[in-house]
């Protein structure tokens, strides 16, 4: 398991956040970014975690309303990696894959959108 503390591997999700693509972060509105060590359950398993209602599926969305979030997951990410560069390449892929939720894309549509 890599080594990397919070407060790193934080610096390192912000990092990954700024190279992604202008078109994928710009309709991105009410979302906040969270890190966290691990899930709710503790397992080694979920990566990231969308944390909200994908734009396809919401009626009225105004003021008011509590932010959805994206979650990365610090420890499990370690575990999944062998260097930093791995690491920032599995951080990115967490990233893009959360996004897509909240734009209410799946798989293929991520891959002709060029994002995966």
């Amino acid at each position: 398991m890599m080594e990397m503390d919070a407060s790193a591997f934080e610096e390192l999700v912000v990092d990954e956040l700024d190279r992604l693509p202008d078109e994928m972060v710009e309709g991105l509105e009410n979302v906040v970014f969270v890190v966290e060590d691990r899930p709710e359950d503790g397992t080694l398993d979920l990566l990231g975690l969308y944390d909200g209602l994908a734009l396809t599926e919401r009626g009225q969305y105004g003021m008011g309303e509590l932010p959805d979030r994206i979650i990365v997951y610090r420890e499990p990410h370690l575990a999944h990696v062998e260097d930093e560069d791995a690491l920032r390449d599995e951080v990115h892929t967490t990233l893009v894959h959360e996004i897509a939720h909240f734009f209410g894309l799946d798989d293929e549509q991520l891959h002709e959108l060029g994002w995966a």
